[in-house]
């Protein structure tokens, strides 16, 4: 495999709770030069990422009740509407684990 088959493979990914704007935007510069396949990213910098990365093509990916999973369905529903008007091409969904434990509804 030849390396930019692999570095469209990889999403680069910012999610610490320090993460701040030189960062993301450093992150993007780094996705931008190694042509990786996204940028994940807290759903704060979605629209920052979507313009800095919209000429290229680098996806914005960001995550959706990170870390935990522990949001209502309501929530999650509204916070992925929100990414997607702010850019976002690709959303993780962070499960909610004691609620598949227990096998109920509204993960």
């Amino acid at each position: 495999m030849e390396k930019n088959q692999l570095a469209k493979m990889i999403d680069h990914t910012l999610l610490k709770p320090e993460a701040n704007e030189s960062g993301i935007r450093k992150l993007c510069k780094e996705a931008l030069e190694y042509n990786f396949a996204s940028v994940c990213i807290n759903p704060c910098y979605v629209k920052l990422c979507s313009d800095e990365l919209k000429e290229s093509e680098v996806k914005v990916c960001t995550v959706i009740g990170f870390p935990l999973g522990a949001t209502t369905s309501e929530v999650k529903a509204f916070e992925t509407k929100n990414a997607i008007e702010n850019g976002a091409e690709e959303v993780d969904m962070v499960i909610n684990v004691g609620k598949l434990k227990d096998k109920t509804s509204n993960m």
